[in-house]
């Protein structure tokens, strides 16, 4: 069973990844390069998927076998803080595309794992 604290970290990385499907929902690439308010918004929420992580990483390290890239998701937000200057709005799409579908089906399966839907965690 895993801690309350995890599953709280967990829960906060879905309806970030949420968040930001809704954000993305009929945008296209040059949508989000044109739209400096819908770059914030995503880059915000990539944050706080990747601070949640960390800290749910901190609490369970077995969640290493659970989710994949945990290390690549912890550093690409550490990226977005301290190397803001430095983004790649190219590799945040492509994050979009690939890594986030990804990502929140992992880890909703491991809330409904835990008898928890991502809506009660």
């Amino acid at each position: 069973m895993r801690r309350r604290e995890v599953l709280k970290c967990l829960f906060d990385i879905v309806e970030a990844c949420e968040a930001i499907t809704e954000f993305i929902a009929g945008k296209s690439h040059d949508d989000y390069i044109a739209s400096r308010m819908l770059r914030s918004a995503v880059e915000r929420q990539l944050m706080i998927v990747g601070e949640a992580l960390r800290q749910a990483l901190a609490l369970d390290p077995n969640l290493t076998g659970d989710i994949r890239n945990t290390r690549r998701i912890v550093s690409f937000r550490n990226r977005l803080v301290h190397g803001y200057s430095l983004t790649d709005h190219d590799i945040v799409w492509g994050v979009l595309e690939t890594g986030l579908p990804t990502l929140q089906r992992e880890v909703t399966a491991i809330l409904e794992d835990c008898g928890r839907e991502p809506s009660s965690a």
